[in-house]
């Protein structure tokens, strides 16, 4: 017998995944996973029996409720769903999918709509952190329609504002984990931070790359690969992340100079793969270790020592653009206020349907 779960399929950002409400799903945190993972169809390489696309980029899962945390009205649990393995994590943020969080909760009641645009304030249950989301809702009805349009995403749409308030040492409590801007790992500049997503941060040439590079080329070279992948078990080691090698935090950045104007240039790591475009908590932690002094990031921005403000972060698919507020305070900066621009769209809703079995 199969059991049919309410779900509505939406791109979030430049992600894309199931959104559910929490009450239809298992309470019990085991089932709910193997639930999630039979309704994204892993582990298989090519997701073929679920709603998973065989990429990391679309083997995601929100899961929203209506919010018990003062100042918010709902809470937001994102799951990575591994592709080839029977793992689903919950240590880390998606802040693309987390563009769709506002939109699905409107319309699935849970906030109720303003007449031009709605506040939706929202509760990230992975990383403890609150994020406020601005949703264009004219007439007292979401509107995906509109003329915003971000790199790594062909059509245009309705633009939603995400502004992360305490996004600060969000997995490890802490801006810098390691108590440094940069640890030396295995004769690598790292820098290990923590803002909103935790990050390894290091130099495209230290690998001997320029930093232009696509994703796929990237990925092809295997020996930089198995080079990051040990870097990145020692950086989770050193951030108090334990082994990390089934999780997918620390995310691994090679940074660089940008190809053009001011700014910085980043490929991002999922972590496995090469991002084809960026995630958005990725880019908070960029543009915070940008503005760190001593951070590897800090010596390829431009302008030189960046103390806050729009910086603009290249990636393979263009660029992405956060806005910073940053203080100084005895003797050490922080990041108190990141905000961005993010799409999303409603695609497709109906039911995911799993074996009864799951639920007994």
């Amino acid at each position: 017998m199969q059991r049919k779960i309410p779900c509505v399929l939406m791109r979030g950002g430049t992600s894309r995944g199931p959104y559910f409400l929490a009450s239809d799903l298992p309470q019990d945190e085991r089932r709910r996973d193997q639930v999630l993972l039979r309704v994204m169809g892993s582990p298989h390489p090519l997701q073929v029996d679920g709603l998973g696309g065989a990429n990391t980029l679309t083997s995601k899962v929100a899961i929203v409720s209506r919010s018990q945390h003062p100042g918010a009205d709902v809470d937001y649990l994102f799951a990575q769903v591994s592709v080839d393995d029977a793992f689903v994590d919950t240590k880390p943020n998606c802040g693309n999918m987390l563009a769709g969080v506002g939109p699905f909760a409107i319309e699935a009641g849970l906030v109720k709509p303003g007449q031009r645009e709605t506040l939706v304030r929202i509760y990230n249950v992975n990383t403890e952190t609150l994020i406020e989301a601005v949703i264009q809702t004219p007439g007292g009805a979401v509107e995906y329609d509109g003329d915003t349009l971000i790199d790594g995403v062909a059509e245009a749409a309705a633009p939603i504002k995400l502004t992360f308030l305490d996004a600060y040492g969000a997995v490890t409590g802490k801006l810098l984990p390691t108590g440094e801007a940069t640890d030396r790992i295995q004769g690598v500049d790292v820098s290990c931070v923590d803002m909103a997503m935790p990050v390894a941060i290091m130099a495209a040439e230290a690998f001997g790359k320029a930093g232009g590079e696509s994703a796929d080329a990237l990925d092809a070279d295997r020996d930089m690969m198995r080079k990051i992948e040990s870097i990145r078990l020692e950086a989770g080691r050193r951030m108090g992340l334990g082994d990390v090698s089934k999780l997918v935090v620390p995310k691994p950045v090679l940074i660089s100079s940008p190809s053009r104007g001011e700014g910085v240039r980043s490929r991002y790591f999922t972590p496995h793969a090469c991002h084809k475009a960026h995630a958005v908590t990725g880019a908070l932690a960029v543009g915070t270790a940008c503005a760190l002094p001593g951070s590897v990031a800090s010596r390829y921005v431009r302008p030189a020592d960046f103390r806050g403000g729009v910086l603009r972060i290249e990636h393979p698919a263009g660029a992405i653009e956060v806005d910073l507020e940053v203080e100084d305070r005895g003797g050490t900066r922080n990041v108190k206020r990141a905000a961005l621009v993010r799409t999303a769209r409603r695609i497709f809703e109906g039911s995911a349907l799993v074996p009864e079995s799951l639920f007994t």
